[in-house]
């Protein structure tokens, strides 16, 4: 009888075993057999296709088509992109420090970095490249002028260019650097107690850069901070626990990834004593504000250590590795969804649910949306990004100001200001007189360009339900008087919107004499995240981190 238990307990054991090697064993040989067909028709095109084909632009497009059905964060870098690999991680590239882009046509300079080859060779905003060390760039996109642009730190590169208003054209000799985008591009008091911090990335200098800003301004007695997270897509996770370190105590949980296999499996705690455990912060969010940024602001938020304010984040709760390839490649792939302390996971999208006919991704149901706790038990949310503790929403940008940007008339009338002025006032005090507006809305007015309102939207489709239903025949001339009437006038529309508009055109023409660190000083005295933070500060700051999380 002994015996025979001992037989089922055997069986009970080894069957699970053998239904898993089992499984394993038709993974892997599905593995093998698609690898073989692949191959085999890899093979039989470049041998028998009708045309000449491109071996290696051909495997690249059918692994960007692999890479497509998983999620958007996993990417194939061929040896030619490399650099894009590594300046993802670092901020790092050899060039002369300048963004350029296609502007009616022609490849032009729209914002210099300061104190990189580009602007100290006097380089700026608006000058139409020509040619590049003797080449015609004719027929070229703006992509393609970028990779002409950078090389190794130490060598030359001669840029022609046209700058408006001139009749003869400039070349421009430089010698490339190399360029490090800062992770935190401006740090400075805004009144005698609260310190800002600009986060705009998270490369591997993101946390040694806060930290040093944060001293500076505990220097200059700051007694808050507000962290600014907005824009900030995120980069590496280690540098987002270091910066969650500072602020917490030294062995305090920050995150926890899971993944597929247990090396991925992990928590990660502050492992180093923090700088400061008591000083009040509030971390500043928007839509765009993702993985990294949302980290930070998720942990600070679940372990009450810190008010967040904006919007709802991205939601990207996914964890990415850079594996290295053969011949010099690079695969960067999603290998973990990450938690903060609480226990959630704020990826919003599914991808592992994408609809197989119409590609689309949905995001998490809302019957699927989980609860759970701040250390103070106050309650967030999982599926959804980083909910704020007090919410912002900004109005939209009119379909004035979003036509004047798309269509570069607000930039090209910036590049004619400081064409006429040599100086400005400094940039957090730079404002444009009535006077110097009305002749921007003279230029506007000259220059073509149209936009759709949301109104006029809702008018045709009301038009179409009309003429399906034949509710239209006998109102014609309503329709009509209707219509004229909501059209948009450019004119009407250019003073209706001028605060929004004129504050837009200051912080274009003070990136002219100041760079993008004048364009940060230019925007916070009018920033209203900002004057929500020095409310909070002012009045409920502790009573937010210990009372119900409102969302109010």
């Amino acid at each position: 009888m002994l015996k025979h238990r001992k037989g089922i307990i055997c069986l009970l054991i080894a069957l699970p075993i053998a239904l898993m090697s089992a499984r394993v064993a038709d993974h892997y040989f599905e593995v093998s057999k698609n690898m073989e067909i692949f191959t085999d028709i890899y093979k039989e095109l470049n041998i028998y296709y009708v045309d000449e084909t491109k071996p290696g632009a051909m495997m690249k497009a059918g692994i960007d088509a692999m890479l497509k059905s998983l999620d958007p964060y996993t990417v194939y870098y061929p040896e030619s992109k490399i650099e894009d690999a590594m300046f993802m991680q670092t901020g790092q590239y050899g060039g002369i420090g300048t963004l350029v882009n296609t502007i009616n046509g022609k490849i032009t300079i729209t914002e210099p970095y300061q104190n990189y080859p580009a602007a100290k060779n006097g380089l700026m905003a608006g000058d139409v490249v020509i040619k590049v060390d003797g080449v015609s760039v004719e027929g070229k996109n703006h992509e393609d002028i970028s990779d002409l642009l950078t090389g190794q730190p130490g060598s030359n590169v001669a840029i022609t260019v046209m700058r408006p208003g001139e009749t003869s054209p400039r070349l421009i000799q430089l010698t490339r650097e190399e360029i490090k985008i800062p992770d935190v591009p401006y740090y400075g008091m805004m009144d005698n107690s609260m310190g800002y911090i600009k986060l705009n990335g998270f490369t591997q200098t993101a946390s040694s850069e806060v930290k040093a800003a944060f001293l500076e301004l505990k220097k200059q007695n700051m007694k808050e901070l507000v962290l600014d997270l907005r824009g900030n897509g995120g980069g590496l996770m280690r540098e987002a626990i270091n910066i969650v370190n500072f602020f917490v105590p030294k062995g305090t949980e920050v995150v926890r990834t899971k993944g597929k296999i247990d090396e991925w499996n992990k928590t990660f705690y502050a492992t180093v004593e923090p700088i400061d455990t008591q000083i009040p912060i509030v971390v500043l969010v928007d839509g765009m504000s993702a993985s990294a940024s949302e980290i930070v602001s998720g942990s600070l938020q679940d372990l009450d250590r810190a008010v967040v304010v904006g919007a709802e984040s991205y939601g990207k709760g996914l964890v990415q590795q850079t594996k290295d390839l053969s011949y010099n490649t690079k695969l960067k792939l999603t290998v973990a969804k990450y938690y903060t302390p609480s226990g959630r996971c704020i990826q919003r999208l599914d991808y592992s649910h994408r609809d197989n006919e119409t590609g689309k991704v949905n995001a998490v149901a809302d019957s699927a949306i989980k609860k759970f706790n701040t250390k103070a038990g106050r309650p967030v949310f999982d599926g959804r990004g980083i909910s704020p503790d007090r919410p912002l929403v900004e109005d939209p940008a009119p379909h004035v100001l979003v036509a004047l940007a798309e269509n570069w008339i607000a930039f090209d009338w910036a590049n004619q200001y400081r064409a006429k002025h040599n100086a400005i006032d400094s940039a957090d005090r730079f404002r444009l007189s009535d006077k110097e507006y009305d002749e921007f809305v003279q230029f506007a007015l000259t220059r073509t360009f149209s936009y759709e309102t949301g109104t006029e939207k809702f008018f045709e489709d009301m038009l179409k339900a009309a003429k399906e239903e034949k509710y239209y025949e006998g109102a014609e001339s309503a329709f009509d008087q209707l219509n004229a009437r909501i059209k948009p006038d450019k004119a009407s529309d250019l003073r209706k919107f001028k605060k929004q508009i004129k504050e837009y055109l200051e912080n274009e023409i003070v990136a002219r004499y100041y760079y993008q660190d004048g364009r940060i000083k230019n925007s916070l005295p009018i920033d209203p995240y900002i004057a929500k933070a020095r409310e909070i500060f002012n009045t409920d700051y502790a009573k937010i981190l210990t009372g119900p999380n409102t969302g109010k």
